[in-house]
């Protein structure tokens, strides 16, 4: 055999190959979520009862997510986004299991830590020491996994000095590099953020956003924003939500075209 025809078959068979599949991590199926708001009150057991016989709901339902499927692969940076109202942050709860899906299922391979607000789960009555071991209690860690994840949490929020020192007496600025650097550093397997890429001062959002520019298949991210900024900067996949339905899943850069066209600035 010739070494063109070598050469040949090779491509033939490079050609052929089955493309490697990704693994997932997240698997969303026919996801949707109603929450009931009341309309009237009902002022005792009796009224309750009275307005039932009349049928007489006493509330109506909003739908805010339906029938939303998707996935997420392993050490993939997705960006969800949409306008306000749109369900994005209702489902970022409903991945975190902070709500319960009303129809659907959502499946999760691996450890998840969700940081969706500043600082909550903190004590103030208790050393920042404390709190990182309770926050790390929060997310589902043992205390001999933190204490493998201690100085690299500490260290990153550059903090080592005040640890044994109340939380009531650290500035707003220190908690919330304590809080966020147990979010992004404790070692779960899938972070998913809202809104926040980096906080404090100008230093200290270069660290983070030189931390995130770093993570490209090394963690699973998925970050709810609306800065497409970010999601040009950070993703390698976005998903837009409009009404609650996914209404465009793809490249950052079709996505981002298509998040300016709901507010009519792309042209």
């Amino acid at each position: 055999m010739s070494k063109t025809q070598k050469s040949i078959q090779k491509s033939t068979e490079k050609a052929t190959e089955k493309p490697v599949e990704r693994k997932a991590v997240i698997t969303v199926s026919h996801l949707s979520k109603t929450f009931k708001l009341p309309t009237e009150r009902s002022f005792g057991l009796k009224q309750v009862i009275f307005n039932r016989l009349r049928g007489i709901k006493g509330y109506t339902e909003q739908q805010v997510l339906n029938d939303v499927s998707f996935k997420v692969y392993d050490g993939e940076f997705l960006g969800i986004v949409g306008r306000n109202g749109s369900g994005k942050s209702t489902l970022l709860k409903l991945l975190s299991q902070i709500y319960t899906p009303t129809k659907g299922k959502i499946k999760i391979d691996g450890s998840l830590v969700p940081f969706i607000e500043l600082g909550v789960g903190f004590n103030p009555e208790l050393t920042g020491r404390e709190n990182v071991y309770l926050n790390g209690a929060m997310l589902g860690f043992s205390n001999q996994e933190m204490d493998a994840m201690y100085d690299d949490i500490v260290n990153f929020a550059e903090l080592p000095e005040f640890m044994d020192q109340k939380l009531k007496n650290y500035s707003s600025g220190m908690k919330v590099r304590l809080a966020f650097s147990i979010a992004i550093r404790a070692r779960g397997d899938i972070l998913i953020l809202d809104e926040v890429l980096a906080v404090g001062d100008a230093a200290f959002q270069k660290k983070c956003n030189d931390y995130f520019a770093s993570l490209h298949g090394k963690q699973t991210v998925i970050l709810v924003t609306h800065s497409m900024e970010n999601v040009m900067a950070y993703c390698d996949r976005a998903i837009l939500i409009e009404k609650g339905k996914i209404i465009e899943d793809g490249a950052p850069a079709k996505v981002t075209e298509a998040y300016l066209k709901l507010f009519n600035l792309n042209s």
